[in-house]
């Protein structure tokens, strides 16, 4: 299965990435749940882990079952 990081953003300014969290493919709903921006950046799943601080943890426990 394909996995994309997908940013979720502050409220008090909807230009700055306040989490990364992992989705399925194209999906805009992340693994944890959270119903994420349909216009939200997107990187590759290759950066999970590159800042811990900025990854949501649930995200990434389940990300991490799905991938070898």
């Amino acid at each position: 299965m394909e996995h994309t990081m997908r940013a979720e953003y502050t409220e008090d300014d909807p230009d700055r990435v306040r989490s990364w969290h992992m989705v399925r493919g194209t999906s805009t709903t992340a693994m944890c749940g959270k119903a994420l921006r349909a216009d939200a950046a997107a990187r590759s799943d290759a950066g999970w882990g590159d800042d811990p601080s900025m990854m949501c943890h649930t995200c990434g426990a389940l990300y991490l079952r799905e991938v070898p």
